[in-house]
């Protein structure tokens, strides 16, 4: 096992989350088992954090603050550690996503990441191989918390009807995420989805996903991602043809109020229950 002296707290902010839970722990007098009994949960993983081994969530920060009396450090923290389990060439986008006042997105396979379940979220993110699922996962959790600040970027989303058809985790986290996409059209009303039908044909967004962010004193980009990373760019002509391209993708897609209904329909004729070979429901 690593020796948490033999770590450099400058290293990583996993590292530096680490190397100060186990010195004001220490502080505090209590041992990792002690410390885990406050918290609920293992001496290990306790350990396991303090050397840099584990990502911790949260909700783990959370509970070590009250438990410590540490006035929000760790709580403070994790947003560091967790925004540095984001592949490094996504690193500076989230960080100016979180900057932007208005975000406006046609996705073409899959639901935006701000808009995800945690469940959605982990079958995308497995694909291709589950190591440090749980920290990926978390860290794309963690990007949704600028919609829940005290003034939230504006969102439009514009989906292709594919994305709710594109099974993806199984039947009952589809149900989920497309109740989740209704659920945000009753209570967010800073959050608009849009879902282009099949029926449109060719159309704008044919050359695939992208994202337009707007700041309040910075200039406006458009992002794109292909399989190896994302590209940012200010560049007037290619924000003029971004927002040209988005303009129309709105003007094709159904409006905000039939684009509620055909989630709604999608999740209760595909996701929904369905009667068995014995004539039971099954979900």
């Amino acid at each position: 096992m690593v020796n948490i002296r033999d770590l450099d707290p400058s290293a990583s902010p996993l590292d530096y989350y680490g190397s100060e839970l186990r010195r004001l722990r220490e502080v505090a007098g209590l041992k990792q088992g002690q410390l885990g009994s406050c918290i609920f949960c293992t001496a290990s993983l306790i350990g396991q954090i303090e050397t840099a081994k584990k990502v911790p969530t949260r909700d783990f920060s959370e509970r070590v603050d009250a438990a410590l009396g540490t006035d929000g450090v760790f709580s403070r923290l994790v947003g560091l550690v967790l925004r540095s389990q984001l592949p490094t060439w996504f690193q500076a986008y989230a960080e100016l996503e979180a900057r932007a006042t208005y975000i406006s997105t046609y996705q073409c396979q899959l639901v935006y990441g701000l808009l995800q379940t945690e469940s959605y979220a982990r079958a995308v993110l497995g694909v291709r191989t589950d190591d440090h699922l749980d920290a990926r996962t978390a860290a794309r959790m963690e990007r949704q918390r600028i919609l829940e600040r005290e003034s939230p970027p504006l969102m439009w989303v514009v989906l292709s009807e594919a994305v709710l058809h594109q099974e993806i985790g199984g039947r009952e986290v589809m149900r989920n995420q497309l109740a989740h996409l209704s659920d945000l059209h009753r209570r967010r009303d800073w959050v608009r989805v849009q879902v282009l039908p099949f029926a449109v044909g060719a159309h704008a967004g044919l050359s695939g996903t992208f994202t337009l962010l707007r700041f309040k004193d910075d200039p406006d980009l458009v992002y794109t991602e292909d399989f190896v990373q994302g590209h940012m760019t200010a560049n007037p002509q290619a924000l003029r043809e971004g927002s040209l391209r988005y303009d129309h993708l709105r003007a094709a897609a159904l409006s905000v109020e039939a684009s509620a209904a055909l989630i709604a329909r999608v999740m209760e004729e595909r996701y929904g229950d369905q009667p068995a070979a014995d004539g039971r429901a099954v979900a």
